[in-house]
């Protein structure tokens, strides 16, 4: 009994002391992130100014490639580097991770590219809660979870919402496995990380959504809306499923796809400028270009313009969805998640017009389901749509994440996940990394369409 006292003891007493650690460097964090969005803000709207400055996104891309040739080692890894040393630890985080990575987002914004910057602020995290790990000489199971803290700091920090990044931080790990016991130091970073950004006055976007009318047809008494509308939610998100497995497929098999075609690697991002370029010339318009947030000219199509009717054209959760696979598969920086928010939230738009539903409520489910499905974190998102459009609608917010999550197969655009227990539609998976689950597929699929290759060529014979 004493024995298990102590021992009771000891355990408060060490996380006491990760906590007073994690407080910190949690605040470092959220200082660097605060650093990296007030760059990012400047950069963006000094491309505004000089739209010009889009025409040498290809010189850009190869910049970016050289420095990581050069300093950049293991942080080419970005965020699967993170999960990979949680799940097994290896070679460690370098400390050049978040300076590069910072750099290297700028630079992408700076010209054009379509990305994100969650990818970014994750990064930093990692790299600094690992930075500060080697300092104090913590075990390793210690810096498992400062490195999980430096996750959940980060994204709690790049979007204003520190549960959300307190559970995606234990949640994007596994799929179907929750780190429940790193979710204190979790969301401890992700508030410190949070209240760090806000102290710096370094603001984030505010979305809204209307109110939904409510009417006595079809309606469910347990629910605030009616029976009809939540068939309407379940079809959209599987819609919204099927755009999160096509996102992450994009983004692994153009990167395959421009390694297999050059072996002189420095000319893929050159390409992948041109080619953004092009499609931006042929449209007419910058709408699909960097961050998709602050609109370029007025009546631009932006995440905040999707929220009101007429605020996305039919396709253009499409044109996003080429322009970031494109930028990321070749080799620019930045994140995945704000493209996906921007994709989502139009996806959305155009889907309530379709289903004849409440268009900003359309809007907010996208955003946040469509990040589910490309992530594998649906409670994450359910609890992002809590903290950014408010609980009046959280029971949908589940329902559209979770469906999404279901339909998006045993994809990501973190390729280090691991599969602890598989989605209802498949068995057999446990224990792969998606990377290794989808390199098996991409393999049955190649040997089939070269099989009927040979067939038809013998039929000709």
């Amino acid at each position: 009994m004493k024995k298990s006292q102590s021992e009771s003891n000891s355990s408060i007493k060490h996380l006491l002391y990760l906590t007073l650690l994690i407080i910190p460097v949690s605040a470092v964090i959220g200082s660097a992130v605060a650093l990296f969005l007030w760059l990012l803000n400047l950069s963006i709207h000094f491309r505004f100014d000089h739209p010009w400055l889009l025409y040498l996104l290809p010189l850009a891309g190869l910049l970016i490639h050289f420095i990581y040739k050069s300093v950049g080692g293991s942080s080419e890894k970005g965020n699967n580097l993170l999960i990979e040393e949680i799940h097994q630890p290896g070679g460690g985080i370098p400390k050049r991770m978040a300076p590069i990575i910072l750099l290297t987002t700028i630079i992408t914004h700076l010209f054009g590219g379509s990305a994100g910057r969650e990818g970014t602020a994750v990064q930093m995290g990692g790299s600094i809660a690992a930075m500060f790990g080697k300092w104090f000489k913590l075990e390793k199971k210690d810096v498992r979870i400062l490195l999980i803290a430096g996750i959940a700091a980060g994204f709690g920090a790049v979007f204003g919402t520190p549960l959300t990044g307190a559970i995606f931080a234990i949640e994007v790990l596994t799929i179907g496995s929750i780190e429940y016991g790193a979710f204190f130091p979790a969301i401890i970073a992700g508030i410190t990380g949070d209240l760090t950004v806000s102290a710096w006055r370094v603001h984030h976007t505010v979305y809204h959504i209307d109110a939904v009318a409510k009417t006595s047809f079809f309606s469910l008494t347990d629910l605030p809306v009616e029976g009809i509308l939540i068939i309407k939610i379940i079809i959209a998100s599987v819609i919204f499923g099927l755009v999160s497995y096509l996102f992450a497929i994009g983004v692994h098999q153009i990167k395959s796809l421009f390694l297999k075609l050059f072996k002189r690697t420095w000319l893929i991002p050159i390409l992948g400028g041109l080619i953004i370029i092009a499609l931006t010339y042929v449209l007419g318009k910058p709408d699909y270009l960097s961050l998709g947030v602050d609109a370029q000219y007025p009546g631009a199509v932006t995440i905040p313009s999707a929220f009101q009717a007429g605020g996305a054209q039919t396709w253009s959760w499409l044109w996003k969805t080429i322009y970031t696979t494109l930028t990321l598969g070749t080799g620019f920086k930045g994140g995945e998640v704000t493209p996906l928010f921007y994709i989502g939230a139009t996806l959305g738009n155009t889907l309530s017009v379709w289903l004849n539903s409440p268009v900003s409520l359309f809007a907010a489910l996208g955003f946040i389901a469509v990040f589910a499905g490309a992530t594998n974190t649906p409670l994450a998102c359910t609890f992002m749509g809590i903290e950014l459009f408010g609980s009046e609608h959280a029971v949908l917010f589940g329902i559209a994440c979770f469906t999404a999550y279901l339909f998006s197969g045993h994809t990501s655009i973190y390729s280090a996940q691991r599969i602890a227990l598989p989605k209802i539609f498949e068995t057999g998976l446990p224990d792969q990394t998606l990377k290794t689950q989808t390199n098996k597929r991409w393999e049955y699929l190649y040997k089939k369409l070269y099989k009927y290759r040979v067939d038809l060529r013998k039929r000709k014979l």
